[in-house]
């Protein structure tokens, strides 16, 4: 299986435990791995047969910007089931990174992966999802 990787979406969003994260909002930076079969394009060098990974940025962006969740997993949740319901993609991994988290002292950051599977998206929401 092969694979397209998207890395550092920018995104300023409403997440976190705390209701000044949600309230005043942040930064979050999403890294996606797309595994699909690319044979066709290629072989043909034909944008038509290529996944789009435009699309795929759309998709991150729009959820990670129109949602609000108070974990990171339960966003990275949703990005996977966004991007596998609506890419042709056999595999996704999520990682949100959250820049300097509100936390005592220092941390640079907090990451979450999450690693899911077209099996996983047909089992948990249904094949329609």
């Amino acid at each position: 299986m092969d694979m397209i990787s998207l890395h550092g979406i920018d995104v300023y969003a409403h997440h976190g435990v705390h209701p000044a994260e949600r309230e005043l909002g942040q930064r979050f930076v999403i890294d996606v791995d797309l595994w699909a079969d690319c044979t066709a394009a290629a072989l043909s060098d034909d944008l038509g047969q290529a996944l789009d990974y435009t699309a795929a940025h759309r998709i991150v962006w729009e959820t990670t910007a129109q949602t609000s969740f108070q974990l990171l997993e339960a966003l990275a949740g949703q990005l996977c089931r966004a991007l596998l319901a609506e890419l042709a993609v056999q595999k996704v991994a999520v990682r949100v990174h959250k820049p300097n988290p509100p936390i005592p002292n220092f941390l640079g950051q907090a990451t979450v992966t999450l690693e899911r599977d077209r099996t996983w998206l047909e089992t948990s929401f249904g094949a329609g999802s």
